[in-house]
């Protein structure tokens, strides 16, 4: 049977053809009266690796302030999103483990005998692992075109923050409680949904990339069952 498509679908469409339109020329333009000629692919994943960047940043620290209990310490917090973000030397077992581990480890049961009770810390640096091993980057490392990224790893890339966001949402520990509070109301009854908004804006710019590098976003399917996959192949 056919599936009729909604107005809004087709004005969701027209607005993101129109969105990578404009990055395509931005790109462009900017290349061109530059000092160096960056590829217009390149060029706008290193936007969208830029904006996730700083979009995640923004989110652990919110995390820590809604979530104190994982990091008490304002100095060790301070520290620990520069090693996540700033490239500050890593120095445990985590500087070298794959970004879907790290995720599995924020989320697991019980942290109480982990060498890394920090959920938050270990949420962000799997996040900010997961969107370096995608686009193949570093913190001074530059793609030379689009084509080095390959498809799947923006795919796998998509259904893991996709499995996060629901994780974020869902997950709780042995008395119910929330694994990590992110839309819980303040002592002023105020609720913040900063946190959806950004979730949303990351996920928006992988599907822009999925379909800039030929693949269609709409059709990659979220198993809620599944388990963070391995992104490097």
């Amino acid at each position: 049977m056919g599936v009729e498509r909604l107005p809004g679908i087709h004005a969701r469409s027209l607005v993101r053809g129109l969105s990578i339109f404009l990055l395509l020329a931005l790109v462009f333009v900017g290349g061109c009266v530059g000092d160096a000629v960056i590829p217009t692919g390149a060029g706008i994943f290193h936007y969208h690796i830029q904006e996730d960047r700083q979009d995640l940043e923004k989110m652990i620290r919110r995390l820590y302030a809604k979530n104190p209990k994982y990091q008490p310490s304002r100095v060790m917090r301070y520290k620990r999103i520069a090693q996540i973000f700033h490239g500050r030397p890593l120095l445990d077992k985590y500087a070298h483990m794959p970004s879907n581990e790290v995720l599995s480890a924020a989320f697991a049961p019980d942290t109480s005998t982990s060498s890394e009770p920090d959920r938050v810390f270990l949420l962000g640096l799997g996040m900010m692992k997961s969107i370096r091993e995608a686009y193949g980057v570093g913190h001074k490392q530059i793609m030379i075109t689009a084509l080095q990224v390959p498809l799947v790893r923006l795919q796998r890339l998509y259904r893991n923050f996709n499995q996060v966001n629901w994780r974020l949402k869902t997950y709780r520990d042995k008395q119910g409680r929330l694994l990590f509070l992110t839309n819980a109301k303040g002592a002023d009854g105020y609720l913040n949904m900063g946190y959806e908004v950004i979730m949303t804006a990351i996920l928006t710019r992988i599907q822009d990339d999925i379909y800039l590098r030929g693949g269609l976003p709409g059709k990659y399917i979220f198993d809620m069952s599944t388990m963070f996959v391995s992104i490097i192949l």
